[in-house]
């Protein structure tokens, strides 16, 4: 198809929302992308072939849907918002290799997805404009199910993006920059103005890569022990960690027990959770573990 055809310009975007009627719940998050450059980036991080799937989350018109059916082998896009199907089926009539899938991406059984949309595939990734207030949870949900995923590629507001990919000692750096950074390696691939989408969102953007890893970052004896030590080390940001665990873990009786592990682990009871990398957090959550504290 020829570029003039995009469905990601101003006009081609206003002319098929009036055509169908269409207007924009504010419930959804729904901001549709109009710029062809932005797009290109987000396909091109995702190293898409025609070898590779894509599955997309929140197609909207499909404008990212399009440019994906022309780079990979196959395409499922998942949208929440039934009014949109109609459309979906229209612009996307040209490409065989799309399958719209109408649910909530939170509710729906994602491994039988995978199973059943790709099939003989050996990578698949996710690209995605994600809506800016459920972005969290389904890119958790995405890295806890391990599925067979090469890359989560998404814009999402930019904030968040930082704290993703933020390093220990820095103020971005928290319990989300751990929990992402455990399951995969995260990398800003650009900032995306508010200016590109219909309707402008009230907030920066930016583009995320998240390269999945085949196994976690660092091993640890119980993943749900590492995940709420590591909560806990947060609770209060201005904290020292010491006393961040002792408000979760420990009693009055047994609280002096928690500096010895601390330096067990090799942590100095007065620094803040921010400071501490993926090692030092799985070798603390393994010594309290072996202490018998969870």
């Amino acid at each position: 198809m020829k570029s003039m055809d995009d469905i990601a310009t101003p006009r081609r975007t206003k002319e098929i929302i009036q055509r169908h009627g269409f207007s924009f719940k504010k419930s959804l998050g729904q901001n549709f992308l109009i710029d062809q450059n932005i797009l290109n980036k987000i396909v091109a991080a995702a190293g898409l072939d025609e070898t590779k799937g894509a599955l997309e989350i929140g197609p909207g018109i499909g404008a990212l849907t399009e440019k994906l059916a022309r780079t990979a082998d196959r395409v499922t896009a998942v949208e929440i918002d039934q009014r949109l199907l109609p459309i979906l089926q229209e612009v996307l009539e040209p490409y065989s290799k799309v399958h719209v899938r109408h649910g909530d991406v939170l509710k729906l059984d994602l491994q039988e997805i995978f199973r059943e949309d790709f099939a003989g595939l050996d990578k698949v990734s996710v690209v995605a404009n994600l809506p800016y207030y459920v972005t969290t949870p389904i890119l958790m949900r995405l890295l806890e199910e391990k599925l067979p995923l090469e890359n989560i590629v998404v814009m999402i507001q930019k904030e968040v993006a930082e704290r993703m990919a933020a390093s220990p000692g820095t103020k971005n750096y928290g319990s989300l920059s751990i929990a992402v950074q455990y399951y995969s390696m995260p990398e800003l691939v650009c900032v995306v103005p508010h200016t590109v989408f219909i309707p402008q969102p009230n907030v920066e953007s930016a583009v995320i890569r998240l390269q999945v890893r085949e196994t976690p970052a660092v091993q640890v004896q119980d993943e749900q022990h590492f995940f709420e030590v590591v909560q806990a080390s947060f609770a209060q940001r201005r904290k020292t960690i010491s006393n961040n665990l002792k408000s979760r873990f420990f009693t009055k009786e047994n609280k002096d027990q928690l500096d010895p592990l601390l330096q067990q682990a090799g942590i100095e009871p007065s620094r803040r959770g921010e400071t501490l990398s993926l090692e030092e957090f799985a070798r603390l959550s393994d010594v309290l573990l072996a202490a018998g504290i969870s």
